[in-house]
């Protein structure tokens, strides 16, 4: 039976540059390799050593990319190894087979948003009026499911997220902050459903995630195993669960670990 893997992708196993986290001294940082280019700027890296690692994982397991991108921001990514057959993107609206969106998931998702929570133009209007100008950067709706903020972290009112969330909560929305994002998202809309999905139809009998931020926790726990690295929403509050293995390393070198995690379960499952 397959191992099916499920990791999130940004500050778990890619890395702007100011997320790298290199500590080390300059002779002694890590290779890396581009894997996203934006407007003619490299911008999301992992190490060369994970690069061949995630090749190793690509061959040996089911690998699912998970990520609250949206698809076009997805695409931009160009990962080492075998092109997955499966993904997940927009946290989970989506499910792209063969790098197209399967049209029956999106309709059961968006059908269960409708009934479950409140409507996306409501929390639209919420942060159109309540943000202040002065620490917010860029207002996007996400492939018509989410919505999320690009802000000033330094000038963003921690009363002000806070507040946020008591209103979200109360409505079946779901708040998380980042990096410089603050993102609006419907709780039916979660990564771990999609994740099942997958595990269903590829008849995989073993389920292992990996995730930094509070819209990756359903995910975790949805799988038999996860980690999650030394930074990130979760790390910063100190979650855990368990069957949850919370890593010590942070930054770039934190992807690293979690590929060797991945590799040593899948292994041990196959023999």
């Amino acid at each position: 039976m397959p191992v099916l893997v499920a990791s999130d992708l940004d500050r778990t196993l890619i890395y702007s540059s100011a997320a790298l986290a290199l500590t080390m001294p300059d002779a002694r940082a890590p290779r890396l390799l581009c894997v996203e280019v934006h407007e003619s700027k490299p911008l999301s890296y992992l190490t060369e050593t994970a690069a061949a690692l995630l090749t190793d994982l690509g061959d040996a397991a089911v690998f699912v990319p998970t990520t609250t991108r949206t698809r076009k921001q997805y695409q931009r990514i160009s990962l080492p190894g075998l092109e997955p057959k499966y993904a997940i993107c927009a946290n989970g609206g989506h499910l792209l087979v063969d790098g197209v969106s399967d049209l029956d998931w999106h309709a059961r998702v968006t059908a269960r948003l409708a009934d479950e929570c409140a409507p996306l133009d409501e929390v639209r209007e919420h942060l159109m009026t309540t943000a202040d100008p002065l620490w917010v950067r860029k207002h996007r709706i996400a492939e018509d499911l989410f919505a999320y903020l690009v802000v000033e972290r330094e000038l963003l009112p921690e009363d002000w997220v806070k507040e946020l969330a008591v209103w979200a909560e109360n409505r079946g929305w779901t708040v998380s902050l980042q990096g410089r994002k603050l993102y609006a998202v419907p709780k039916p809309l979660t990564k771990s459903a999609a994740m099942h999905e997958v595990a269903r139809r590829t008849g995989a009998d073993l389920t292992l995630a990996a995730g930094d931020s509070l819209l990756d926790a359903d995910l975790l726990l949805a799988a038999d195993q996860g980690w999650r690295p030394g930074h990130g929403e979760l790390a910063d509050v100190g979650w855990t669960a368990p069957a949850i293995s919370a890593l010590p390393e942070r930054g770039v070198l934190a992807g690293e670990r979690i590929l060797r995690e991945f590799l040593r379960v899948v292994r041990q499952g196959v023999a």
